[in-house]
């Protein structure tokens, strides 16, 4: 597991040729000063842009033309000269200089056009390089010099590594000489997996032609969950999650929650932008960078934040004050964080792990993570191939397909005691026309009504909700035979179409239930027939959340290993265990998110007020017997009760994020 220092920056320097003076402005006393300004423990710095150019002297690729020093040895040895690590960044899967030179060795469509960022030669913006030319030779030789040069680097972070399936002359040659057809869109992926995994192999042994521990990450701008292949070529884990930058405030969470059972070391990355990369004289406010860093502790994270250096290359005072600002308050509490192993009930098994498509957003897991997180219930998130039996309760959100591995596994899962809860599709075999498990209903089909109206039992919806719910999303029809009805549904009057519609939207329910259930419980196994995890991502209606956390508690008997009272939805806790400190730390967090704008065609929902929240009250579950608990990093000891494995206590106030430990 590698070691990461808890304070970076992702220092991006994109410099374009019709720019003059690179570099002229560096300083090397301004440089190490503003970096202790921003508390900086280590920045990652350039060897090679997405345009091309190299920022010290190569004899295989070409410096910046602008550019009349080797600047990232004077970068490197000013950093090291007070103890800053430096991480070495290379372009990998853009190289504005090669393409120029050999257009031909951009990727291709299926249809002979450009693929890629930038698909037209009057467009602005990178163009994509295929894996598969000629031009990963020239990468692995630009990597193997930058680890010649700089021996003692950090580790080196190889940016915007993927490959589409492509159709040069190289992949159709690649596709010939192995039975595959390039008029296949499933033969053209198979292709595209063999080149990247070449890249994987090769530009990972050429990081490590040097020093054979050299740490290597190799970024695309999201870890794709289930994708276990490329992780041995991987020595830590960065997660780019820039929540204004089209990620969202909800990304993080989840890819951290996934990462915490891979065995990698793995920070957060946010950037300290408005928007997101390459955005000059942009400002995230200071409350913002102050959040975000606290949540990647509780998540078990390093930090990092994203800069953009100025071409003249003079780091920005300001911006390094902003950084500073978080970072002060991470540098305090980063001990409670080193060794420490997250706390789940629950296992949350990721839809998009069991079909991986390489997009950041899997609409199923999002809405799940999201209701776990508002819910203030403790969850991690799983593959197939990871531990089920340390989880009280293993969620299948909504689309999961059960294999006859993934079937014995929580066969298993279940004689041992566990409880599942599945949604929607999940565990559902169409073609036999039932469900894999006895679930306690008889199955009637997908549901020819959307959308269609549910009315949870009593105990499983908020006392404000009296009548039937909609339900945005098709559900199976079910009707309970031995099991326990979680409450029924009701049919529309009808769908909506040109021949009869209702008022603006929907038309209303009818006045009696249909005879179908909304789920059942039997056993230990709790059904819901709807996708309840999407539709909550994509309508976010509280009073489903209310049902779906309802409804887990009852599978988890009260039983939790931490609870809140009085923290708001958008508050969010997670529980930390340091085995060797002999201590627990439950993290809490608030802030308020709003939206401001557009990036893009992604909302930015941004932090600007932290309010304080008073008054929360935690039960914890602990075997210790708890010697003292303490809010930290003040220090502060408060009062607690303990009881039969279980510590009371109350927060009387907190602003941002709390850390409370209970030692042993």
């Amino acid at each position: 597991m590698s070691s990461l220092r808890f304070r970076q920056v992702h220092l991006d320097f994109h410099t374009s040729e019709a720019i003059p003076e690179i570099g002229a402005d560096f300083n090397k006393e301004e440089w190490q000063q503003t970096l202790r300004a921003g508390h900086v423990d280590s920045i990652t710095c350039f060897s090679k842009c997405h345009h091309g150019w190299s920022y010290h002297p190569t004899k295989v690729g070409k410096i910046h033309p602008h550019l009349s020093f080797d600047l990232l040895r004077a970068q490197f040895d000013a950093c090291k000269e007070i103890g800053v690590n430096v991480p070495i960044y290379l372009s990998a899967g853009v190289d504005e200089v090669a393409v120029r030179e050999h257009p031909e060795w951009r990727e291709v469509s299926h249809d002979g056009r450009y693929a890629g960022w930038s698909t037209s030669n009057l467009q602005p913006g990178f163009k994509t390089v295929c894996f598969n030319t000629p031009y990963l030779d020239s990468l692995l030789e630009q990597i193997r010099e930058a680890v010649r040069l700089f021996p003692d680097c950090n580790g080196v972070f190889l940016d915007i590594v993927s490959q589409s399936p492509c159709c040069c002359r190289w992949c159709m040659e690649l596709m010939a000489n192995n039975g595959l057809n390039p008029e296949k869109e499933e033969d053209r992926k198979k292709c595209a997996e063999m080149v990247l995994m070449r890249y994987y192999r090769e530009a990972t042994a050429a990081c490590r032609s040097v020093k054979p521990d050299m740490p290597v990450f190799h970024n695309s701008g999201n870890l794709t969950r289930g994708r276990r292949q490329v992780l041995p070529f991987f020595s830590h884990l960065e997660l780019e999650s820039l929540p204004t930058g089209g990620w969202g405030y909800d990304h993080f969470p989840l890819s951290a929650k996934y990462c915490a059972n891979l065995g990698f070391s793995y920070l957060g990355m946010t950037g300290k932008f408005h928007t997101s990369w390459g955005e000059f004289g942009g400002f995230k406010h200071p409350n913002a960078l102050r959040y975000e860093c606290a949540a990647m502790l509780a998540y078990g994270a390093r930090c990092s934040i994203g800069d953009q250096l100025h071409p003249r290359g003079r780091l920005d005072p300001g911006t390094y004050a902003l950084i500073g600002a978080a970072y002060a308050d991470i540098e305090m509490k980063e001990a409670y964080v080193i060794g420490a192993k997250n706390i789940a009930d629950i296992g949350l098994v990721s839809a998009e792990s069991l079909h991986t498509n390489g997009s950041r957003d899997n609409d199923a897991d999002i809405g799940a993570v999201r209701a776990l997180l508002e819910e203030h219930l403790l969850f991690d998130v799983l593959d197939a191939e990871m531990d089920f039996s340390p989880y009280a309760l293993v969620v299948l959100p909504d689309e999961i397909s059960i294999d006859e591995l993934l079937k014995a596994k929580l066969d298993a899962y279940l004689d041992k005691g566990g409880k599942l809860f599945l949604t929607g599709r999940s565990g559902l075999d169409k073609m036999a026309g039932r469900f894999i498990f006895d679930i306690g209903a008889d199955y009637h089909g997908e549901s020819s009504w959307e959308p269609e109206y549910m009315l949870p039992s009593e105990d499983l919806r908020p006392a404000w909700m009296q009548s039937p719910m909609v339900m945005y999303g098709r559900g199976q029809c079910i009707r309970v035979s031995s099991g326990e009805s979680l409450g029924q549904v009701y049919d529309p009057y009808f769908n909506r179409d040109w021949r009869h519609f209702c008022s603006h939207q929907h038309t209303p329910p009818r006045p009696t239930p249909s005879g179908y259930d909304c789920g059942v419980i039997t056993g230990n196994i709790c059904y819901c027939a709807h996708p309840v995890f999407t539709i909550y991502k994509q309508k976010g209606a509280t009073v489903l959340r209310h049902f779906i956390g309802r409804t887990i508690r009852r599978m988890l008997g009260g039983k939790a290993s931490a609870s809140v009272m009085g923290l708001p939805s958008s508050g969010r806790m997670t529980l930390m265990e340091q085995k060797e400190q002999k201590r627990r730390v439950l993290h809490l967090l608030y802030a308020e998110k709003s939206l401001r704008g557009r990036f893009g065609e992604n909302p930015i929902e941004i932090i600007e007020d932290l309010l304080p929240v008073r008054g929360v009250e935690v039960t914890v579950a602990v075997p210790q017997k708890i010697r003292k608990a303490s809010l930290e990093p003040q220090g502060t000891e408060i009062p607690f009760v303990a009881e039969k494995g279980v510590v009371r206590f109350t927060i009387a106030e907190f602003t941002c994020h709390q850390m409370v430990v209970l030692w042993w």
